[in-house]
């Protein structure tokens, strides 16, 4: 009489080659989380109530945030009178563009958002040339107090910016060891920003979690260091780079009271110190003329983010590689 194991055929226990008895199902893919179970969302009453706290929810985000951008651009489209009309309407009684027009000409804004373009490249080059060095070495170098300087990196976060502004202030006014005024140039906009703690900390956080298998990989093949950042680490980096890179243009481009301090020469302010300093000279500025300008500096950055909102959600939520 043959006895067989639990779980193995008789032929199994003869010696032939082991089999299993039955192969186990995969398991089922976890349903998706949410504040309301499929199951409660099933019943009707709780289904139109669930949508109508989110269609109440969309219009309220949408009046708060989308309603001022349309009002401003709105409001360039009408006439001066009709701008200062005791009863504003929602809709302008007749389409004007002459007030893009004369922003765009007589207000010179041209020239500023030239500016503010050059600024923002100038400085998104640098401080990504600088916050990528320092992030790759504190994450894969290594070096003597590293941990010490990455921490009192993440420290300045903790200090508010206008703390910082009076020293920041003498020192580009007398550059230490050089002895350079830096004020009326673009280096007084750009060496400030060009150590961003929080980038480093982001792009530091990604590349911990780089295999170093790759990266050793690369080293034996006789990669120097230089060009296992540029060829291998860089490539792989992609999103968290396009994230930090419009983190780095956003910044430049809407910050308005640094340049305002170091730009004081009209020729060369940025296009939000132009804007403020058109509004509080003696010329009069036609009201419609100033909000198209406010208007034409906002745009730049809202196609930015509608162009590459997917890859800032894609780029934050990157935390490893899939292989």
């Amino acid at each position: 009489m043959t006895t067989t194991a639990p779980g193995l055929t008789p032929r199994t226990a003869a010696g032939s080659k082991a089999r299993p008895a039955s192969r186990r199902a995969p398991a089922p893919a976890p349903a998706p989380r949410s504040l309301i179970s499929a199951q409660e969302l099933a019943r009707p009453r709780n289904r139109r109530v669930y949508y109508a706290v989110l269609t109440l929810t969309i219009v309220l985000f949408v009046a708060v945030f989308v309603f001022p951008l349309y009002w401003m651009a709105s409001s360039a489209l009408e006439t001066p009178r009709e701008f200062a009309a005791a009863t504003p309407t929602l809709l302008p009684k007749s389409v004007h563009l002459s007030a893009y027009r004369d922003a765009w000409t007589q207000m010179d804004i041209a020239h500023f958002f030239l500016n503010t373009v050059y600024y923002a490249a100038g400085g998104w080059f640098i401080q990504m040339a600088v916050d990528v060095c320092a992030a790759y070495s504190l994450s894969r170098l290594r070096p003597v107090l590293g941990k010490f300087v990455f921490g009192a990196m993440l420290a300045s976060l903790m200090l508010p910016a206008a703390a910082l502004l009076v020293p920041l202030y003498l020192t580009v006014n007398d550059l230490p060891i050089l002895h350079l005024n830096l004020l009326n140039t673009p280096w007084a906009l750009w060496l400030p920003g060009a150590a961003n703690a929080f980038n480093i900390y982001v792009l530091r956080r990604f590349f911990d979690q780089i295999p170093g298998d790759i990266l050793d990989a690369a080293a034996i093949d006789g990669a120097s260091r230089l060009q296992v950042l540029l060829r291998v680490v860089l490539p792989l980096s992609r999103p968290v780079l396009a994230v930090v890179s419009i983190f780095s243009v956003v910044g430049m481009w809407k910050d308005f009271l640094w340049p305002l301090l170091v730009l004081q020469d009209p020729d060369r302010q940025t296009l939000s110190v132009a804007l403020h300093r058109l509004s509080t000279s003696t010329t009069q500025v036609p009201p419609t003329e100033m909000i198209a300008g406010l208007t034409i500096a906002a745009v730049p950055m809202i196609v930015l983010f509608l162009v590459f909102q997917r890859h800032i959600l894609g780029g934050l939520s990157a935390g490893a590689l899939k292989g």
